[in-house]
């Protein structure tokens, strides 16, 4: 049995970033994706009534950004001091203050108040949260932080796909070549490449 269970949809979104590390670890993980039918019945089993679960030791644990920065530690992924991990952190959550700002528009029910947000969001928060992270991975010499591979490198890649679709931009690695760089460069990885390449077979 793996050591690793994790619970999920059938989808990147949030959970991506934890599968991405769990393959670099390469301890082996049962990757477990709960259809969307399926979810009302699982929800009542987490800690939190939310995913992505982490379970092992007969334990689970939740909240993504935890999860990987577990993760990020255990796999020689995080700094050498507190200072080298506060970059880190201060990093990824501009990436993810990024990700609220989407999710807030794209899952708008209201589908005039949706756009309205994207009209805005897209004229000033999304051109100007990107132009700051492209400038900090190009500074970072083509990583999230510190200069060289860490988790939040794995956090970015696994959410690349999910912030192009909820930004509505297709193009977002040809806009921005140094976050496609980050997400290339996480999945070349020979560990994270077979996962990836297995997954879409």
């Amino acid at each position: 049995m793996p050591k690793y269970v994790f619970h999920y949809f059938p989808i990147k979104a949030l959970g991506e970033s934890v599968r991405l590390l769990l393959a670099y670890g390469g301890e082996g993980f049962e990757d477990h994706r709960i259809d969307f039918e399926d979810w009302p019945a699982f929800k009542p089993k987490t800690p939190f009534g939310q995913m992505p679960v982490l379970e092992f030791d007969g334990k689970q644990y939740a909240q993504s950004l935890a999860l990987a920065r577990y993760l990020g530690h255990k796999y020689g992924l995080a700094g050498e001091t507190l200072e080298d991990n506060l970059e880190i952190d201060q990093n990824v959550y501009l990436i993810n203050d990024l990700r609220t700002k989407a999710a807030s528009a794209n899952y708008e029910k209201d589908e005039a108040i949706k756009e309205q947000k994207y009209k805005e969001f897209s004229e000033g928060v999304f051109p100007d949260s990107l132009e700051r992270l492209n400038a900090l991975i190009v500074k970072n010499n083509g990583y999230v932080a510190l200069g060289k591979l860490t988790w939040a490198d794995f956090m970015f890649a696994g959410l690349f796909d999910y912030l192009s679709a909820m930004m509505r931009m297709p193009d977002l690695g040809e806009k921005y070549p140094a976050l496609q760089q980050v997400k290339d460069r996480v999945y070349s990885i020979p560990k994270v490449k077979a996962y990836s390449d297995a997954v879409t077979a």
